[in-house]
């Protein structure tokens, strides 16, 4: 894949601009939900190089990152007269940058795209290392590409507009990357006030999540082996976003963030992290009470683990059929391609549950 450029802007503008200039451009498209058209486009609007720039807005929130959507940004992209040779820039959250990307990636077959994410899950996750996709079938990310960006432009006074909902769905995502990483990024993690953020010390901490995904993906850009790291918290979680996700219109579950479900899926994880590869108790209940503390937790039972568990075993690691986990043996011990019988999961559930 092509290198991709992560860039903190001190200046949007003159960053963007300079982003801009690096890439083949015949004509400039622009992707917004109707959150960030409202709330961010005005921002950049006035740049004197998007003046001709055309804008494509999609719906908010995750119920459409779907073939709906993506359909529509193509036929936006026909009908604007965009060759091989144009630009399209995805202002907005991880689902604006993952569907965005996909379609800039299929477009007769393949466009130049920046990424501008305005959350702070998808600063630390969504748009850095190259995966593009939508949900389809009721399955989280089930259809994408491998496709870097021509550069990742993190804009951070954004984070100081989101509430409190989305900046713990972002900040769920760098848990986990502390969690592979080293002891003290965890610990600064457990112990930061993210109920009243000092948002200097944020920005530091988004910079150093960075990093540590942005090794990975490098060692490893099309996930064949340490890439997988990135996973732990989502077989699970992804197996509850895809449940909460079919059943939001039966109103059994109130819609919640992306972040919220990587962190329920860590929860039992975890819990198989301990029984499984040896991953300390103690540090275990530590991150598990966090979690509780700050993102409540999303009503299961019984009944519903038959489902959880086939959703499960539709989660791209899997191999031949079996479900494929990353574990810990302790922080920043990883350890990939592991299994669980059906009886540990259920019981890893068990832990959620009761917890």
């Amino acid at each position: 894949m092509n290198i991709q450029k992560v860039l903190i802007a001190d200046s949007l503008e003159q960053t963007l601009a300079e982003a801009v200039s690096e890439c083949e451009r015949d004509k400039v498209f622009v992707l917004t939900d109707e959150n960030t058209e409202k709330l961010c486009l005005p921002l950049v609007a006035d740049y004197p190089f998007l003046q001709d720039a055309n804008t494509i807005v999609i719906g908010a929130s995750d119920t459409n990152k779907n073939l709906d959507s993506l359909t529509h940004v193509w036929e936006e992209l026909g009908a604007g007269g965009a060759t091989r040779h144009s630009l399209l820039i995805n202002i907005g959250g991880g689902m604006v940058t993952d569907l965005g990307g996909f379609a800039a990636s299929t477009f007769k077959r393949g466009i130049n795209y920046i990424n501008i994410p305005t959350t702070l899950l998808a600063m630390v996750d969504a748009s850095v290392g190259g995966k593009t996709g939508i949900n389809f079938r009721g399955l989280k990310n089930e259809i994408g590409v491998f496709n870097n960006a021509a550069s990742v432009i993190l804009h951070t006074p954004f984070l100081r507009t989101l509430d409190r909902e989305n900046i713990l769905s972002g900040y769920a995502e760098m848990l986990k990357h502390g969690l592979i990483s080293n002891s003290e990024t965890w610990a600064e993690l457990m112990n930061f006030d993210i109920e009243q953020p000092d948002f200097g010390q944020l920005q530091k901490m988004l910079a150093d999540s960075v990093d540590v995904k942005q090794r990975i993906v490098t060692e490893d850009p099309t996930e064949q082996g340490i890439r997988k790291a990135l996973n732990l918290g989502h077989t699970v979680g992804h197996a509850f976003e895809s449940f909460a996700l079919s059943t939001i219109e039966s109103n059994h579950f109130i819609p919640l963030l992306h972040g919220y479900f990587v962190a329920f899926g860590l929860i039992s994880e975890l819990y198989l992290s301990c029984i499984k590869t040896g991953f300390p108790t103690d540090k275990m209940h530590q991150t598990v009470n966090f979690i509780k503390e700050h993102y409540g937790k999303m009503t299961i039972t019984c009944d519903d683990y038959p489902t959880l568990l086939e959703l499960m075993t539709h989660d791209k690691k899997n191999i031949a059929g079996i479900i494929n986990f990353t574990l810990l043996a302790g922080i920043g011990e990883i350890r990939i391609n592991q299994t669980a019988s059906k009886q540990d999961i259920y019981e890893a559930l068990d832990f959620y549950r009761e917890c």
